[in-house]
Order: C-alpha cells, then structure tokens, then sequence
C-alpha cells in the first residue's frame, strides 16, 4: 500500500488512494480466487461477534481459510467478554494469540477501546453507527457492473439515518458521490457526523438529506435502502413500520430514478417494507453479487492488514 493502515474502523480514516488499492486487490482476487492462497499462513483472526451474523461470519471465516489462515469464532455468550471482561483487557490477551480482530457489536465505542489497546489491526465489522466493510463492498459492486466509479455518482439512500447512512456519507466524501438521503423526519443520519461532513466538504462530494424519497431518487443512478428496524430494535419494529411507510424503494422511485438504475440492499431484506418483493426480485442478482462481493472485499483488507 501506499501507506500502511494499522486498523479499518472508518472509511474516512484512510485515504481515496488506500481505498483504491483495496478496491483494486479485492478484483485480483475475485477473478484468482487462489491468488495469495497462502499470504496469512500460520495467521489467526478473532471474530468478536455481540450481535449474530451470517454474511459477515461466513465471508470472514472463508476469506481467512481461502488466504492460509484461521478464524475463530468468539460468540460473546460463550466467552468472558459476555461475562463483563473489559475490552481493554481482551484486547491485550487477545493481541498475544492472533494476529488480528475483527469485532460486531453495537457501541461503536467498543471498537475503538480494541483498536486503542490491541498490538494487531482491528477491523470494525459492524457497529450501530457505521458498517464500513459492507459499504465499501458497495462501492466495488457499483464499480464492477459499471466497469468505472464516475465522479458525481448519483446515489439515493431511502429509509434509516443507521449505520449504512452514516457510512454512505463517508463514502460520498472518499469518493467524490452525489449522495441523496430520504428519512423521516427524526430518523436523520448522526448529528455530529453531518456536521463533520459540512465542515469537512472534499471536492466532488456531496450529501444531501431530506425526507422525501421522490426527490432523492430523481435521476439517481444506484438506489439502496436498509430494513427499517435494525438488530436491537426489534421492539421499535411496529412503530417503525408506521414511521417508515412510502419510505420503499418501489417502482414509483425506479420510475423517477435514472435509466438502468441499479437496486442495491445489504441484506436481510423486508420485502413489502423497505423494498417490494418485485423490484427485489428484479435485482436479485445484483443483490446476491453485492453479497458475495464482502468476501473478495474482506480478503483484500485482511491480505492489506495481516499480511507480511
């Protein structure tokens, strides 16, 4: 790399050209899948996992075995981290068995204590406040099908200010996007972030929230949402319903976004609530792709980070 990164918590941590060169690695390694089959031989990741998972686990304990190494699976339910171990101390044991972390959880705080105290790279695989591995993962989809990341990308985000907005604004800033948010009123994406984002303008991007999904998603050239009510808020899930509705990414948006707009989603998906089951299906491919894109995407920033 042109510089060394120790962590990936945020994409607004490392430069456009530090994201390039994964970007870059992630396509070597999608199209040679045995590419660097043994550049983390003998390595070992620690997957802290606080909240349950199935892409993330799967394509991080694949992408290790697929590069030479290990993954081991800490469900906090079944370690001292559930029992009220400080992350402080984990992060200092931890750092004498493996050569990295890579944690899901909620506080984004926690994150952060890892990378503080770990001696190995951390990598943030989910937190309440930014999914950094899946929106860059994105970023490459979009990429791959349109074979070139055009500067001023138009690109729509409907329904929950979450994680996956937050780290969409750090991905229109990184990559020079025309970013348009649509959320009900209440549910905009982190105050503190937003300003940091008005302060911090790069040349190219631009981010714009609102509570109109229409606007958002006129002449849009990639359209993407999120299920309403995220992990943690299952009790919220009625209400949500009601806060969220005419926030769907549906044919009425497709209709007003640009031609041959591509649909992306995250996954798990609500059909009926965040997307209609037609237009999901309808993109389904495209879908599955960006899925499967996390494990080539992960593979790139665990050769980048652990590799010798």
């Amino acid at each position: 790399m042109s510089e060394k990164r120790k962590n990936f918590l945020d994409l607004a941590q490392w430069s456009r050209q530090n994201l390039d060169e994964v970007l870059a690695l992630a396509t070597e390694l999608k199209a040679d899948p045995g590419k660097f089959s043994q550049s983390l031989a003998g390595k070992s990741l620690a997957m802290i996992f606080k909240k349950s998972s199935t892409r993330t686990r799967v394509s991080f304990e694949v992408g290790m075995f697929q590069l030479g190494g290990q993954a081991i699976f800490m469900s906090s339910a079944h370690t001292q981290v559930g029992r009220g171990e400080p992350l402080e101390d984990t992060a200092r044991v931890l750092s004498r068995y493996v050569n990295g972390i890579m944690i899901r959880t909620y506080e984004h705080a926690e994150v952060e204590i890892l990378a503080r105290y770990a001696t190995v790279p951390v990598i943030n695989g989910l937190t309440d406040f930014l999914h950094p591995c899946q929106v860059l993962t994105d970023i490459f989809t979009i990429k791959e099908r349109l074979g070139e990341l055009p500067a001023g990308l138009k690109v729509a985000y409907i329904g929950d200010g979450n994680n996956m907005a937050n780290s969409w604004i750090n991905a229109a800033l990184q990559f020079g996007l025309d970013l348009k948010i649509a959320v009900p009123s209440g549910y905009e994406p982190d105050a503190i972030l937003l300003e940091r984002t008005r302060q911090q303008a790069r040349p190219g991007g631009k981010v714009t929230v609102g509570d109109d999904p229409l606007a958002a998603a006129r002449a849009a050239q990639v359209l993407n949402t999120d299920v309403w009510a995220s992990m943690g808020q299952e009790e919220e899930a009625e209400f949500r319903r009601q806060a969220f509705a005419g926030f769907q990414i549906n044919d009425a948006l497709l209709e007003a976004a640009a031609p041959e707009a591509l649909v992306l989603h995250c996954l798990p998906a609500h059909r009926g609530e965040e997307i209609t089951a037609e237009v999901f299906e309808r993109f389904q491919d495209l879908i599955f792709t960006q899925a499967e894109n996390r494990l080539h995407v992960q593979k790139a920033l665990l050769v980048t980070l652990l590799a010798d």
